[in-house]
């Protein structure tokens, strides 16, 4: 008997570590990128890189997103999820540390080892909530992205202060974000080490109806959706401190307006999926992220005064931070089984980001050509309508 009350102790004093675990992953998944965005300046004067150049800093971890999103799957059927999750771990600190060093081709051989860091996290994290709380995973999905969002937003605003005010330099501001990198990695060595055997590695059935997601319209709005509001969010957080500093802005405030945009975001990203599924449609959902959207950029274009502008980033924080978590809470609604939903993540991610990777090259070229930010704003309000109309047609009360 007292046998039986240690192992279930022990179960569930290992289910707590595991949401623990679950937690300092999402913290890992934004920072090494959120952060980057507030330091381009001091990064370009540095290293000698053009507008352009920067927004390829940017766009080279979605570009290992859209590559890699469907083969992690593959690679942890056959290494075990938590086996995986410590190779991409690794890959993230080793990225951050080589990317610290002021030298182009280090710089940008860094940023990749990130992006292939983040991507494990991004495509493995909702299969290990699926796989160990299946009956809570919109709870758990509404946490991990929150905190997620929290994180992210905490290192865009601590960047330059970190940088200037630290007097720690745009290497040391970055080499920071290793540390909570550290704490995961010694928390999941432990979790490999005594995770509940025979629960890790049931992935094998992924092959059966990947093709159908690819001939599926429903399951390319989603993609699109996902994509283009991937597009909007790695363009603000590229940008969004440069675009207000046009306005007469200081960076260190414009650093911390990009942290505050993304933290009026954080009630939409709990509340969203939570929501979301209590509603067969939520095509009214989509619709009003997708007006506030259009709103903030609008007023980032065409307003000139702190208090126009302080409207229009909550606007935006507001449609960024929910329009993320309802991309992934479509990944399991519109889907009926567990191999669909991995069909449709995997598509999903990997052709959405590749929308994503073009946004902040696409948007630095844009700058460089015109020398102002009417034209990339006027693209971005564009996008947002875009947006729109894909995230109504992907939350019609259908199946793929």
């Amino acid at each position: 008997m007292e046998l039986l009350k240690t192992k279930a102790l022990t179960h569930s004093n290992y289910l707590y570590l595991l949401i623990a675990g679950i937690v300092l992953i999402s913290f890992n998944l934004r920072p090494a990128i959120t952060s980057l965005g507030p330091l381009v300046g001091m990064i370009q004067e540095d290293v000698g890189l053009a507008h352009w150049s920067a927004g390829l800093l940017m766009s080279l971890p979605l570009l290992v997103f859209a590559v890699m999103s469907p083969l992690i799957p593959k690679i942890a059927a056959r290494l075990t999820n938590e086996r995986t999750l410590l190779i991409g771990l690794t890959s993230l600190l080793i990225g951050i540390t080589i990317r610290s060093i002021a030298i182009p081709v280090l710089l940008f051989t860094g940023t990749l080892l990130v992006g292939l860091g983040i991507a494990i996290g991004n495509v493995l994290l909702p299969a290990v909530v699926k796989e160990r709380f299946p009956k809570k995973f919109g709870l758990m999905t509404s946490v991990y992205s929150t905190s997620m969002g929290l994180v992210a937003s905490l290192a865009s605003g601590i960047s330059v202060p970190l940088a200037v005010d630290w007097d720690l330099g745009w290497q040391g501001a970055q080499i920071v974000w290793g540390l909570p990198v550290i704490i995961a990695l010694i928390l999941w060595g432990f979790l490999f080490k005594y995770r509940d055997e025979g629960k890790s590695g049931n992935q094998q059935k992924q092959r059966t109806s990947s093709k159908q997601m690819w001939r599926s319209s429903l399951a390319w709005q989603i993609a699109i959706f996902m994509g283009f509001q991937s597009f909007s969010f790695y363009v603000t957080i590229s940008w969004l401190t440069e675009i207000l500093h046009s306005h007469g802005i200081n960076l260190e405030m414009a650093g911390w307006l990009l942290s505050f945009t993304q933290l009026v975001g954080l009630p939409a990203s709990f509340v969203i999926p939570v929501l979301a599924g209590r509603f067969q449609s939520q095509v009214w959902i989509s619709f009003f992220l997708g007006l506030f959207a259009v709103l903030g950029y609008s007023g980032l274009l065409f307003g000139s005064t702190y208090p126009v502008l302080i409207v229009s980033i909550i606007f935006i924080g507001i449609a960024l931070g929910g329009s993320f978590p309802l991309a992934l809470t479509y990944i399991g609604l519109r889907t009926q089984t567990g191999q669909q939903t991995a069909a449709l993540s995997g598509m999903a991610q990997s052709t959405g980001y590749v929308l994503a990777a073009i946004g902040p090259l696409f948007i630095g070229y844009l700058y460089d050509l015109t020398h102002a930010w009417t034209v990339p704003l006027v693209l971005l309000i564009v996008v947002s309508v875009v947006l729109t109309v894909f995230g109504m047609l992907s939350g019609r009360d259908r199946y793929v």
